[in-house]
């Protein structure tokens, strides 16, 4: 990737602060808050410790705007998941295993494929919001949500035949058959996530994470009260559980697109649907198509050890203890997602707009306080680990597997923010490279080894991808401070010329 060269620059980030850069005279103006952030950090005439203080004031203002309710955004969304799978636990052991194997085994597979085709949009609308080209936001949304409804189509057909997969692959039968009847229920899910992921980086990359906010924590309520209602009163069992979660996503996804179409904040950003958006599709999906491998090589990892744990002996204990401690995860991992969110939203405005040690600030700022969140998540999985396995079922099976969850928790506290700044500064295809080398050479094979080999189950499969983890955290932290940030502004700016270009190409050859 030709980013690639650029993180392994000997300049860090302690360089890119003392050493100002004058602006160049064709960028667009920037925003105030982003402007005074740049100017103090330019400023050597402060003392470095007052530059950095008061850099660090407008920072955590900045990313405050953004994190807590995109944090909050994630944590919702990922209850309505969770609760799905509490309902379905507390309809018996198996229907918990059916729930856990349909949605990490199935499920995971398209929202890892989805949410990583919608980061091209995270990319391209945060860098050209903050080079002030609004006109080009609306067209990438577009763009991004036919390809993916597109990509839609085709995962559908791996929903219809979950059953049959799942037993080519090895599963249970019984279980096998429980978790397709789940699945089923989430094909609407599917386009939802087609149009929702471009419309949530279309909002963030334009600081706008609060209506969204409310519009996720008014649907929960709707949720819970329908899943109660479809899984107990109506006595639908899984199918209704799903379904209802399929319903809520597209209640948010309603609610959104009539925010953006109604809301003068969005006025510049939107101007309606345009043919333009049927246009260069296929440059669009290369670029889409390098963020979907980024993603899904992580997302898809997970899927596989939760495929590899129903390969076990007593599946359905291992499917249903390891259930627990991924859902665990994956809730504290949404308040790491949420400022994943924020990093990137930040580096790309400031990268956007020509601000490298502004972009290299941030980076540090976010970093530290999501890893300070996730030690007190992690200490406070450790205190309750005899009595969290309760919550979800009958039986306390996920006590041992405890602290190696809560040493998850503290990589997870690093490793998704970097991810964000990947996305902001276009680096995706050798995040995938990495990646591959962390999770598919190390992690997996590891977790296989312990797992079986010398039979460890469950923990012994967490063991190795807390290994594969450990080593994907250990190089983006080692790629991403030591960056070039000069360099990348000068990269995002080739990269929305480059788009903007092929706009204006692509309409006049139309016209």
């Amino acid at each position: 990737m030709e980013s690639a060269a650029h993180t392994h620059s000997h300049n860090d980030i302690h360089e890119s602060l003392l050493h100002p850069t004058p602006p160049s005279s064709d960028k667009q103006e920037p925003s105030p808050s982003g402007e005074a952030l740049e100017m103090i950090l330019s400023d050597t005439q402060l003392a470095y410790v007052d530059r950095i203080g008061k850099a660090t004031w407008i920072e955590l203002k900045l990313l405050s705007h953004l994190a807590v309710p995109a944090v909050f955004v994630y944590m919702v969304n990922n209850m309505m998941s969770m609760s799905t799978r509490i309902f379905s636990g507390h309809l018996g052991n198996l229907e918990l295993a059916a729930a856990s194997l349909g949605n990490s085994g199935i499920q995971v597979f398209a929202y890892g494929l989805m949410l990583g085709m919608g980061s091209a949009v995270e990319t391209l609308c945060g860098q050209a919001y903050g080079a002030k080209k609004f006109e080009m936001l609306g067209i990438y949304l577009q763009r991004s949500t036919i390809l993916l409804t597109l990509v839609g189509f085709l995962l559908t057909l791996l929903y219809i035949f979950s059953e049959p997969i799942l037993l080519f692959l090895g599963e249970s039968p019984k279980i096998a058959s429980s978790a397709a009847v789940f699945v089923y229920g989430l094909i609407p899910q599917i386009f939802a996530y087609a149009v929702n992921f471009p419309i949530q980086k279309f909002l963030q990359a334009q600081s706008i994470v609060y209506p969204s906010a409310f519009i996720s924590a008014a649907t929960l309520v709707v949720h819970l009260a329908l899943s109660w209602v479809a899984a107990y009163k109506l006595g639908l069992g899984l199918i209704g559980a799903s379904s209802v979660l399929s319903l809520s996503w597209w209640i948010i996804v309603a609610a959104q697109f009539v925010y953006i179409v109604k809301s003068d904040k969005c006025r510049a950003t939107w101007r309606g649907f345009s043919a333009q958006a049927f246009t260069g599709l296929p440059e669009f999906f290369r670029l889409s198509a390098a963020s979907a491998i980024m993603l899904c090589l992580e997302t898809w990892y997970f899927q596989i050890l939760v495929l590899v744990a129903g390969l076990l002996e007593n599946p359905e204990l291992a499917l249903s203890s390891l259930s627990v401690c991924t859902t665990i995860n994956g809730l504290a991992f949404m308040i790491s997602v949420g400022f994943n969110a924020a990093a990137s939203v930040r580096v790309g405005n400031e990268l956007g707009v020509g601000h490298p040690k502004s972009a290299a600030f941030s980076v540090v700022v976010v970093t530290v306080i999501s890893f300070m969140i996730s030690i007190f998540i992690a200490s406070t999985v450790l205190a309750f680990r005899n009595v969290i396995s309760y919550v979800f079922t009958e039986a306390a099976a996920v006590s041992d597997l405890c602290p190696f969850l809560a040493l998850t928790l503290l990589l997870n506290g690093i490793q998704p923010v970097l991810s964000g700044v990947a996305v902001g500064c276009g680096w995706q295809a050798f995040v995938a490279y990495v990646n591959v080398g962390c999770y598919y050479v190390l992690g997996l094979p590891l977790g296989a080894l312990l797992g079986f080999h010398f039979k460890l189950g469950a923990k012994g499969i967490w063991l190795g991808m807390l290994s594969g983890t450990a080593m994907q955290t250990f190089i983006l932290v080692w790629v991403t401070f030591r960056a070039d940030w000069n360099k990348e502004v000068e990269e995002a700016m080739k990269r929305l010329n480059k788009w903007d270009h092929m706009n204006k190409t692509l309409s006049n050859d139309k016209s």
